[in-house]
């Protein structure tokens, strides 16, 4: 049986309505984006032999509500056995420490990795007062942050680290939001443990 990984991508939440119609109206929208490629991709493409990944598309990614990502998780979960790899992005980092800090869930989690993730958000994103509950479900957990992240300031790692005192955190000064191609560090961290 394969091992089996769960990437959870970010996404945008927000405090109130209006806070995300004024961010909407800002945005500007390019025809050319590419979706799917990434480090993301590469992981399914290079590990695609020894493990089965998960990538679900979370609801509303542009109006994110918790409550939502968190009915949609219970879907995913279902699906999941036995040392599980979690790997969380941006607002899917924040994500998955609120929901494991706050859930036990059935199968084991072997890694939790926190890319690049904010600590809190609007949209019931808020983070509880102790992340204790992550801790208990999985012995290895890495927090990867750059100092040069124009979306997510590395500030939000410092706080992780806190929280999460017996987790690795790797720092860069060069890899921004972590949206480029290649992402060798978190390959090798998923096969090493």
């Amino acid at each position: 049986m394969k091992k089996q990984i769960l990437v959870i991508g970010g996404g945008d939440a927000w405090n109130t309505y209006d806070e995300y119609i004024a961010r909407l109206r800002q945005w500007t929208y390019d025809p050319y984006e590419v979706r799917g490629a990434g480090w993301k991709k590469l992981l399914e493409e290079t590990l695609d032999e020894k493990y089965e990944i998960f990538i679900p598309q979370m609801p509303s990614k542009y109006n994110a509500k918790y409550a939502e990502w968190c009915i949609w998780m219970e879907k995913v979960l279902s699906y999941l056995h036995g040392d599980v790899i979690m790997i969380g992005h941006s607002l899917g980092a924040n994500f998955l420490a609120k929901y494991l800090a706050e859930n036990t869930i059935a199968c084991s989690v072997a890694q939790v990795h926190l890319v690049a993730g904010c600590y809190g958000s609007g949209g019931g994103f808020e983070l509880p007062d102790s992340l204790d509950g992550i801790q208990k479900q999985c012995a290895h957990i890495f927090i990867y942050h750059s100092t040069d992240d124009p979306v997510v300031p590395y500030v939000d790692a410092l706080k992780y680290h806190e929280a999460l005192p017996q987790a690795k955190l790797i720092s860069f000064s060069d890899r921004g939001h972590f949206l480029q191609d290649d992402f060798p560090e978190i390959l090798e961290n998923v096969k090493k443990f």
